[in-house]
């Protein structure tokens, strides 16, 4: 497949922050072209778009007739692409696709989930593209699936969080799957519980040593504005049980009496759900979101982190343009949600923020600290290509496994409120990066 090489230049300073226009040791792999009229292929809360097992990586998506497709490769070879049975509602940007490998090297697929029955298969062998007949998972509270996301533990088995219920009064379902007895079971029917009267919009990762973390904001209604809190919370048994950062176990299910707060928030703060979240070399968490404080100018990319004893909060600060949100449905909104990785570099943590701004000419840009204790910033675009409404989304396993980064990238035009552009498909790329 064609790839192209992009090239660092231009460097300058502003405020403080240092500015490059173009990322060194970036390439860009194009794929196929893919549904565009709305970002239901770039959402940022796909868990995952792209996904590596051994020395294969998968990816999938919706082609412009809303069909599932399917693909892998190996190393640099060219993709092999299977367009699929399967198909999604693609008008509404919900329905997004998430995919996982298990050890054993089968395929695990949940798509066009919105206040939908399950919709869940597997691929008929090992390394296939082949995907069996749909399937359930335990059978339980699979009636009304919103947000499905896979997460891959040490061990090798499988975790599925999902919004059981409607926005404003759902909770958070969790299934386990082990692959010696090749089976799902319910862990929770009500993780997160909104207790009738708001629900949680989460985000989560796994460490070093296999803890799940997970962070949440609070919804109370349909109505974004209605967003505020942020909620803490990681377990060492598999999602099993809970505990607060000091090591105090919660009764479960969480509320929103009980639960910590790495950062208290007030509602129409212009909070945003869904982000991202990882842990630095010691495994501690760190928390990526946007919202705007009484002291801004403009709502702000923040970084909120956990030191061992105290919840901190970095503010980037960048940004120059206001925006609000409100209403229901998927915004069309001038900043995408970000995407935070970390890493180490001798002894110090550092960590970058992946998003899209339309300061920067929509393109994927990232903002490089290389120092958590004294943080400054060095924002780059990781492409000159104006995306649009994309959000980024990418290969965690990858990053795990290599610090390599990537990207699932797509111009895609998302109207407001679940609206439908006229955008003809687009091509689907990955971005490599080396930070």
């Amino acid at each position: 497949m064609p790839s192209r090489l992009f090239l660092f230049s231009c460097l300058f300073l502003c405020h403080g922050l240092v500015f490059a226009q173009v990322a060194p040791r970036v390439r860009v792999v194009e794929v196929d072209s893919g549904w565009a009229a709305n970002s239901v292929n770039t959402v940022v809360f796909r868990k995952n778009s792209i996904v590596t097992h051994g020395r294969t990586q998968y990816i999938a998506y919706y082609n412009q007739e809303g069909f599932v497709v399917i693909g892998k490769r190996r190393g640099d070879r060219s993709w092999q692409l299977k367009t699929t049975r399967y198909r999604g509602k693609v008008t509404d940007a919900h329905n997004s696709i998430s995919i996982m490998v298990d050890d054993a090297g089968y395929l695990h697929m949940a798509w066009d989930h919105h206040n939908d029955k399950l919709n869940y298969c597997k691929s008929i062998a090992p390394g296939s593209l082949e995907l069996g007949e749909k399937i359930t998972m335990t059978g339980l509270n699979e009636s009304s699936v919103s947000y499905p996301e896979f997460y891959k533990l040490r061990n090798g088995k499988l975790l599925f969080l999902y919004r059981d219920g409607q926005s404003g009064g759902g909770n958070l379902v969790v299934n386990l799957y082990d692959l010696r007895k090749g089976k799902w079971e319910q862990l929770h029917a009500n993780l997160i519980d909104g207790e009738g009267r708001r629900n949680a919009y989460w985000q989560a990762c796994v460490d070093n040593k296999g803890q799940v973390h997970i962070s949440w904001v609070w919804r109370e209604t349909p109505d974004v504005a209605s967003n505020h809190d942020l909620g803490y919370a990681r377990s060492d048994d598999d999602g099993l049980t809970w505990k607060r950062s000091n090591g105090s176990q919660y009764q479960l299910p969480m509320t929103a009496g009980s639960a910590e707060y790495a950062a208290m928030i007030p509602q129409r703060s212009e909070l945003i759900n869904q982000t991202s979240m990882t842990t630095d070399e010691q495994d501690r968490p760190l928390i990526a979101g946007y919202w705007k404080r009484k002291e801004d100018a403009a709502p702000q990319y923040r970084v909120v982190y956990f030191t061992g004893n105290e919840w901190k909060e970095i503010v980037l600060g960048f940004r120059t343009t206001d925006f609000s949100l409100s209403g229901a449905g998927t915004k069309r909104i001038p900043i995408s949600r970000p995407q935070l990785i970390a890493w180490h570099q001798g002894k110090r943590n550092c960590f970058a923020v992946v998003f899209r701004d339309e300061e920067r000419g929509n393109r994927p840009s990232a903002a490089i600290c290389t120092n958590i204790e004294n943080p400054r910033w060095k924002v780059v675009d990781l492409s000159a290509m104006n995306l649009g409404s994309w959000e980024p989304s990418y290969d965690t396993e990858l990053w795990r496994k290599k610090n390599t980064l990537n990207l699932f990238l797509q111009g895609t035009d998302q109207a407001d409120a679940e609206g439908k552009s006229s955008l003809p498909a687009q091509m689907i790329s990955v971005l490599e990066w080396k930070p």
